[in-house]
């Protein structure tokens, strides 16, 4: 189906091959990017302390982030597609130096919600034109390859954000996270300043309102970024729900665990970094609905030795590498068969799916602090497990018969 979009402005045919120093760049942008929207979860506890923030309340703070990472989805991302993504991505991580700033400094809750609101902006805004751009640059043979590698740096920068966090946080205080972040940042800038290719990428005639208009169009159009969108819906919120709720009980007697080692259960999922890369790949050769299925029936397998937490933090480290496992072959396929469907639309296509993302995340950090509150991690464990079997039962319900088409056409 078309693309809602007028007067494209023509574009070459992309390279045979994407150099793998390229690849290797935007991979490292993606982590220290992403990793700015998760480093709160395994700081929760010492923040709402400091904040006065109820145990049951704490998750709105991963909440604002999430609130950000919306606005950025809807009124930023999409500016990839009109333009110049290299001025745009340097311009983006000045602004982001200046809020991880403000986080740093805040002294009151409105100040620091304000803070994580911009943090999500802004992290998201880069991370996902990063991941735009990546497809952009691939040849359609490599693209599921190409956003598979900066796929793998984005789960790099969610398992960093955790084990950084809870060591600087340990160290000097939870908020020196946001001081380091904010000199990582601003080195990133000089080096993709420098590195980043100045070539013609493709792009649209259009204002901005009418911009974010054709997002919406796109989301009626393309049945695909519907379907993509609402898996990756109730995949993030199952996968939010754990995370948010994790440092409560790991924190507590009988673990009482340090933010260092509740952040270094993030290590277990770097097996999920293999998985991006494979699923990219088995993507690219049509693959896509079984790698699906396969990632759903893993999701919901998690929950089962997750929920042994209080008994064996073995069983919990098993429970976390089948999750990020799932959820990165999830995440890869989901985007390699949305990015196949307009060179011209891939920022605002990374745009309207990852608004289901951001809403499932911002769900499943709410009801995951709300429902620990009344019934511990085994209720945690339920919500969790239950999302992920909707997550399932849905892809199930939308499969095209005979549904082994593939996914990105010739």
């Amino acid at each position: 189906m078309p693309t809602p979009s007028a007067a494209p402005v023509p574009e070459p045919e992309p390279p045979a091959g994407t150099p793998r120093s390229l690849v290797l760049l935007l991979a490292v942008a993606c982590a220290l990017s992403v990793a700015n929207v998760y480093y709160a979860q395994p700081l929760l506890d010492a923040i709402g302390r400091e904040f006065g923030m109820a145990e049951g309340a704490v998750g709105v703070v991963v909440t604002a982030t999430q609130l950000g990472c919306a606005l950025a989805l809807l009124l930023v991302v999409p500016l990839g597609d009109l333009l110049d993504r290299r001025r745009l991505m340097i311009g983006q991580l000045g602004l982001l130096v200046l809020a991880l700033a403000a986080v740093a400094l805040a002294t009151n809750t409105p100040w620091l919600l304000i803070g994580m609101m911009a943090l999500g902006l802004l992290g998201t805004a880069m991370t996902q034109g990063l991941l735009a751009l990546s497809a952009a640059l691939a040849a359609p043979g490599e693209r599921g390859r190409v956003v598979g590698a900066a796929q793998g740096g984005v789960v790099i920068g969610l398992l960093l954000a955790r084990v950084l966090a809870g060591v600087v946080a340990d160290a000097w205080g939870w908020r020196a996270v946001y001081v380091v972040s904010a000199v990582l940042a601003a080195v990133l800038a000089a080096v993709l300043a420098r590195r980043l290719p100045r070539r013609r990428l493709p792009a649209v005639d259009l204002g901005y309102w009418a911009l974010l208009r054709s997002l919406y169009g796109l989301l009626a159009a393309e049945r695909v970024l519907r379907v993509r969108g609402m898996i990756a819906l109730l995949m993030f919120a199952a996968f939010s729900a754990f995370w948010t709720a994790l440092v409560l009980p790991l924190s507590a007697p009988p673990h009482s665990l340090t933010h260092t080692a509740v952040g270094a259960f993030g290590l277990v999922g770097v097996v999920g970094v293999l998985m991006a890369a494979r699923a990219g790949r088995l993507a690219d050769r049509g693959l896509g609905e079984r790698t699906t299925a396969a990632g759903l029936a893993l999701l919901c397998l998690s929950w089962v030795p997750i929920a042994f937490l209080d008994q064996s933090l073995w069983a919990l480290a098993l429970g976390v590498l089948i999750l990020d496992v799932a959820m990165q072959a999830l995440h890869v396929t989901n985007q390699t068969m949305i990015f196949s469907i307009s060179a011209q639309a891939h920022s605002r296509l990374v745009g309207g799916y990852m608004m289901f993302y951001a809403a499932g995340s911002g769900l499943g950090s709410i009801a995951a602090t709300s429902v620990y509150a009344q019934a511990g991690w085994l209720g945690v464990c339920a919500l969790g497990g239950g999302i992920s079997l909707a997550a399932l039962l849905f892809w199930a319900a939308t499969l095209p018969r005979g549904a082994s088409a593939p996914l990105v056409q010739p």
